[in-house]
């Protein structure tokens, strides 16, 4: 190299060194701290950021006192403000080897919103955009949205900045946020700040903290799933150290077969599930890249608009919920953080059964009973059933503002939830109706009859009932119901139910029926002499499995004789039973339960003396029957007869099928009544949680054991229990 490139080359490494000395000592901030932002007022603030090890930091808010700390060895630091409650414009200073100045920084109340497309749906795209847009002139309202990005690993920083609410940038805004803040604006008289950050067409899982998921122990899978994937756990170093020693075998052999010319078998696969979590869809990912770095920036309260994606889910969407709401507030440290959210609007989703999103409804309100400090919206009258993104969000952050204000400001005088069914009474041929939040009265919102309303007649299906309004409660009945047992509403996924209360709010989706009282085992006498094994809740079922009761090493003595007990109930309907018991087809309590792979059992046998008890129509009940047949096993299986049971087929999944590998496989809990040519219970692929396959009786579908129906996530109750009478 000559003498002139050989200087050039070192002043250009000089200058180099020399900036990235500078850059190393900048004291930096993290993006939600920036001119123009919102700090919500009257709490501690925390302010945070990094500087090189051992930097001093000096923080200053307005007038207020600075406040000092030390960068700690990773060059993090962090300071709580004490509150601020003032209508001064002021100054952020933080000060270390440089200087950060924000300017235009307000207290007033800060919202955060999330959720999927109706959340991150924008005001130009709202009815009435265009005059709005025009009329956003709201220069203490400030906007700071979040850019989509999932991430594998709890993320520092978020790419984005503070706006002033102007006509300029509120098109491509949140229009959720905006109204809800918008109201809270004009009602408080106080700046107001608002995070967006949202994500079309995502699951509620991915916007979860794992310490949410932690907190329920029927989201175990997900739990694991999170543990597996992340290289700190135990469970992640030992499958990778596995891994690790199949490939360093398997590097011997292809050395081997180099040398030799011999045949090798390819590299063993990578155990996938010790796999990265990166894509948005999967659990954590967008908490990680889209929440993490707001905490513990202070704010008011959080608003929710998400379910689109999760509607299958059923009941279990409630405690998805739970967890998303306590991992928040976890994470905060705010056990107390007001959580407000819309249920999905009425749509017609293609073929789907029209039930299902009536389920969901319910299971979204469910969240008020099981979660303090929540607040739900509902938009039935205001959707769209040919548009998922209904387009009248003004009146959905209204009504979002409603719970705000009553709940966390301290206005009294407001009527902010629709009707909720509170308790009911059957009276002759009628079912009364009683409400919370009535307001000025219960009517219909368009004058005519209320709709959507269907009463249940004892031992019948669900017929189409007029609702009356009597006093502060309903009157429901229908002609030629004499016996009626349950009430129903809206239950339809494009249901627009005209029922309110005078102040304009709707009442969600319910179901009214009488509760059964005591337990299903107090019907039946036999069960007084038996013990409980096992007992399961089924909304836990999973690869592995995780008894709520587990009694198989604590009890001693022989048995002679096992039953089962399996209750299942739909969300509008009572809940159904079976009874089911037998001669011991085996002296072993470990070999009676869910015959997972690690449990080792196996049993295709027929079994003596069943009795059968069950509320169910159609099931075959008794003493002593003797078409009494199990099929228990963790395999694959096919519909050929192979153990010749009596009245099998071997061309349909009915009580005679066939296992086979792998044996970890679909799985099989099944009992039978050859005879009657009837399965009494099945419980198949429990591996797939939410839609394994549940049933009492023979299956209406393709195949009489339930296989492939994947129905476990219509039932708002599932479980199981194992007993054994003890031998005399």
């Amino acid at each position: 190299m000559g003498s002139k490139r050989r200087g050039m080359f070192l002043l250009v490494n000089a200058l180099l060194l020399f900036s990235c000395g500078l850059s190393s000592a900048d004291v930096r901030l993290p993006s939600i701290f920036g001119s123009h932002m919102v700090l919500q007022q009257g709490v501690d603030l925390p302010i945070w950021g990094w500087a090189d090890s051992g930097e001093k930091i000096t923080v200053r808010l307005g007038a207020g006192k600075a406040v000092n700390t030390t960068a700690g060895k990773d060059g993090s630091w962090r300071v709580t403000l004490p509150p601020v409650d003032t209508k001064d414009v002021l100054q952020l200073i933080v000060k270390g080897k440089n200087e950060i100045v924000l300017e235009d920084v307000l207290a007033g109340e800060v919202w955060v919103g999330s959720g999927q497309s109706n959340m991150a749906w924008v005001v130009q795209n709202c009815i009435n955009a265009e005059e709005e847009i025009q009329a956003a002139n709201y220069p203490e309202m400030r906007l700071f949205t979040v850019p989509r990005k999932p991430a594998p690993s709890p993320q520092e920083d978020v790419d984005s900045a503070w706006q002033v609410c102007s006509p300029e940038t509120v098109g491509g805004f949140s229009a959720c946020c905006y109204f809800l803040g918008r109201e809270l604006h004009k009602e408080l008289k106080v700046p107001v700040g608002l995070i967006n950050t949202s994500w079309g067409g995502t699951r509620i899982e991915p916007w979860t903290p794992p310490c949410g998921f932690e907190r329920i122990p029927e989201l175990n899978d997900i739990t694991n799933q999170i543990d597996l994937a992340d290289p700190t756990s135990p469970r992640y170093k030992a499958k990778l150290s596995s891994y690790i020693k199949t490939t360093e075998a398997w590097l011997v052999e292809a050395k081997k077969s180099l040398q030799e010319d011999s045949i090798l078998n390819p590299l063993p696969g990578y155990p996938q599930e010790i796999a990265p979590l990166t894509h948005h869809q999967t659990p954590t990912t967008l908490y990680n890249g889209m929440v993490h770095a707001l905490v513990p920036f202070a704010f008011k309260g959080a608003i929710w608009y998400q379910g689109e994606s999760n509607r299958l889910d059923g009941d279990l969407y409630t405690l998805k919920m739970q967890a998303l709401i306590e991992g928040w507030r976890a994470v905060w440290n705010k056990k107390d953080l007001p959580f407000y959210f819309v249920q999905i609007a009425p749509f017609q989703y293609g073929n789907e059964d029209p039930t299902v999103l009536a389920r969901f409804w319910v299971a979204q309100q469910n969240v008020l009973d099981l979660v303090p400090h929540t607040g739900m919206v509902v938009p039935s009258d205001i959707g769209n059933t040919q548009d998922i993104h209904p387009r009248n969000k003004q009146e959905v952050g209204r009504r979002l503002a409603l719970w705000a204000l009553a709940k966390d400001y301290g206005r009294k005088d407001l009527v902010y939830s629709g009707p909720l069914y509170k308790d009911m009474k059957v009276e002759g041929k009628a079912i009364r109706l009683s409400f919370d939040y009535v307001g000025g009265g219960l009517a219909s919102r368009d004058g005519k009859p209320l709709s959507h309303f269907e009463i249940l007649p004892e031992g019948g299906t669900y017929v189409p009932a007029k609702a009356n309004v009597d006093g502060d409660t309903l009157l429901v009945q229908a002609q030629g119901v004499d016996h009626p047992v349950a009430v129903r509403f809206a239950w339809h996924k494009t249901a627009e139910p005209n029922f309110m209360n005078k102040d304009g709010l709707p009442a969600p989706a319910f179901v009214a029926m009488v509760e059964p009282k005591g337990d299903v085992l107090d019907l039946l006498p036999e069960a007084k002499s038996y013990e409980l094994v096992y007992a399961l809740d089924l909304a836990k079922l999973g690869k592995e499995i995780s008894y709520d009761t587990d009694r198989s090493k604590a009890l001693k003595g022989k048995f002679d004789r096992v039953a089962y007990v399996l209750e299942l109930q739909k969300s509008s309907y009572p809940r159904e039973y079976v009874y089911v018991s037998m001669d011991a087809f085996t002296k072993e309590l470990n070999k009676v339960g869910i015959p997972t792979v690690g449990s080792g059992i196996k049993h295709q046998t027929n079994v003596a003396n069943m009795t059968v008890e069950s509320n169910v129509k159609g099931i075959v009940t008794g003493k002593g029957l003797k078409g009494g047949n199990i099929e228990f096993w963790s395999y694959n299986y096919g519909p050929p007869n192979g153990a010749s049971v009596p009245n099998a087929s071997s061309e349909k999944f009915d009580f005679g099928d066939e296992p086979g590998d792998p044996r970890d496989g679909y799985g099989c809990m099944q009992v039978h009544n050859h005879e009657a040519k009837q399965t009494v219970f099945a419980v198949n692929h429990w591996s797939s949680g939410g839609e394994a396959d549940l049933g009492i009786g023979n299956s209406q579908g393709a195949t009489l054991d339930w296989t492939f129906t994947k129905n476990a996530n219509q039932y708002a109750v599932k479980r199981l229990r194992v007993l054994v009478r003890p031998a005399k």
